[in-house]
């Protein structure tokens, strides 16, 4: 587990690399806040706090994460968990989640990206080997999945 944190003066982000599948739904989303060609790539002070938290619940894989310094709540996790699976990609979880590392360690996220394809190199998340190795099978759409996110209480599952 490599996950850093960038503290801003009201809300704290924290990336893992070892789970980031490159949506780039945060690049995308806050180009001000985050930008893979600065160092240190996140400045959380670049936005108000509430559109940073908004962007972060949109990462799929749980490699980006938030708390919350200025009172506000922090990412709810719904009464139950879901999992989408992605066309030709990962299982897609959200809900509360408690994640054992390949170290042993233990992690609280509310989303992941796990790997279906059986490539992964970082079993048992998702770290795009699908792509390289043909994978294919049913799933929703990237933008189901992200509606999904956005609108936990309806997740589109394929049939």
């Amino acid at each position: 587990m490599t996950r850093r944190t960038y503290r801003g003066t009201n809300v704290e982000v924290s990336f893992d690399g070892d789970l980031c599948i490159h949506a780039t739904e945060c690049v995308r989303g806050l180009p001000a806040v985050f930008d893979r060609g600065r160092r240190p790539w996140v400045f959380a002070d670049n936005a108000a706090a509430e559109e940073v938290s908004a962007v972060i619940e949109r990462c799929p894989s749980g490699a980006l994460q938030y708390r919350r310094l200025d009172g506000a709540p922090n990412e709810a996790t719904g009464p139950v968990t879901t999992i989408t699976p992605v066309g030709n990609g990962p299982l897609v979880l959200r809900g509360a989640l408690l994640v054992r590392h390949r170290d042993g360690t233990h992690e609280r996220l509310s989303r992941a990206a796990l790997c279906r394809c059986g490539q992964s190199n970082n079993k048992p998340f998702c770290d795009n080997s699908h792509l390289a190795a043909g994978f294919q099978a049913a799933g929703a759409t990237p933008a189901e999945v992200l509606s999904d996110i956005a609108h936990p209480a309806n997740p589109v599952i394929p049939t």
